[in-house]
C-alpha cells in the first residue's frame, strides 16, 4: 500500500462548515455544534488503514489530555464504503472513540478540507482559522519512532498559550482517501 502525503491546506484558511452523520448517535452534527472557542482538531481517519491503527492509541490519549483544556476533537471518515466495507458507519461505531466520529458519505467535506490521506490532521484556532496541519508525530507502522503526538501537542500548547504555532509543519502520511469512482 503506497503512502500518500497530506495536501497541507494553507494556514489561516477558515474551517469549512459541515453537517455530517454521527453513526454512534444517528444524528447530524455540524462544525458549529462541535467546535471549541479555544481550539478544534479535525482529523480524517478510517477503520482499516494501518497508519490510523498505528496512531489510534495516541489519538485517544491526545484527546483525553486536551479535552479538559476545552479543545474539541472531531474525526471524519470519508472513505467509499461500497468498496471498503470495513469503514462503514456500522463498523465506525465499534471504534469506541471518546470524540465524535462522523461519516462523510458524499466526500464533499474531505474535498473542502483538501484531505488526501488517513490520517490527515488539522488544528483550528478560536476563530476557526487553520493554525496547524500536518503529522501527529514521526511514528509510522514500520519505524521505531515514538508514538507521542509531539507535533500536534506542541501546536495545541502554543494555541493554548495564545502564541503562534512555530513548529515545523510536516505533511501527514497515510493511506489515500478511498474516493468514489
Amino acid at each position: 500500500m503506497a503512502a500518500i502525503p497530506s495536501n497541507m491546506m494553507p494556514l489561516g484558511t477558515k474551517a469549512p462548515d459541515f453537517n455530517l452523520l454521527d453513526p454512534a448517535t444517528d444524528t447530524l452534527m455540524s462544525l458549529d455544534i462541535l467546535k471549541s472557542d479555544v481550539a478544534t482538531v479535525i482529523m480524517f481517519i478510517c477503520n482499516h488503514c494501518p497508519y490510523v491503527k498505528h496512531v489510534q492509541a495516541e489519538l485517544i490519549r491526545l484527546a483525553n489530555d486536551y479535552k479538559s483544556k476545552n479543545v474539541a476533537f472531531i474525526a471524519i471518515n470519508s472513505n467509499d464504503v461500497a468498496n471498503y466495507p470495513d469503514d462503514s458507519p456500522e463498523k465506525m461505531q465499534q471504534e469506541g472513540y471518546s470524540f465524535p466520529y462522523l461519516f462523510d458519505e458524499t466526500q464533499s467535506v474531505a474535498k473542502a478540507y483538501q484531505a488526501a490521506c488517513t490520517p490527515d490532521f488539522y488544528i483550528f484556532d478560536s476563530e476557526l482559522k487553520c493554525a496547524y496541519r500536518g503529522q501527529l508525530d514521526n511514528a509510522r507502522p514500520h519505524n521505531h519512532e515514538p508514538n507521542d503526538g509531539k507535533y500536534m501537542r506542541a501546536a495545541l500548547d502554543a494555541i493554548l498559550a495564545g502564541q503562534q504555532v512555530t513548529i515545523d509543519q510536516i505533511p501527514s502520511i497515510g493511506c489515500s482517501i478511498k474516493w468514489k469512482i
